[in-house]
C-alpha cells in the first residue's frame, strides 16, 4: 500500500471527500458502494463488488432484478 499524499479532514457529521482524482482513478461512480475494513489503527476503503448470489464467487457475471448471478451459475441455470 502507498501513500497517495492526500490528506482530508472529517466533517462534523463524520465526513470525508473522497477527490475527484482519485475516484477517477480507482473507478469510483456515484452511488457505488464501498467496503470499509480495519486493522488496529488503519482503515481500508474499496470499492465494494458484490458476490455471485447463488455461488459467492466475484467474477464476471450480471446483475439481474437487482441481485448479481456470476457467469457458471448463468451456464448452470441455462442448462
Amino acid at each position: 500500500m502507498k501513500s497517495t499524499g492526500m490528506v482530508r479532514k472529517v466533517d462534523e457529521l463524520g465526513r470525508i471527500v473522497l477527490p475527484k482524482e482519485l475516484r477517477t482513478v480507482m473507478n469510483i461512480d456515484i452511488a457505488d458502494s464501498l467496503e470499509v475494513f480495519t486493522e488496529d489503527k488503519t482503515m481500508i476503503l474499496r470499492k465494494y463488488n458484490p458476490g455471485c448470489t447463488i455461488c459467492g464467487h466475484i467474477k464476471g457475471g450480471q446483475s439481474f432484478k437487482g441481485k448479481y448471478v456470476c457467469e457458471d451459475c448463468l451456464e448452470g441455470m441455462r442448462k
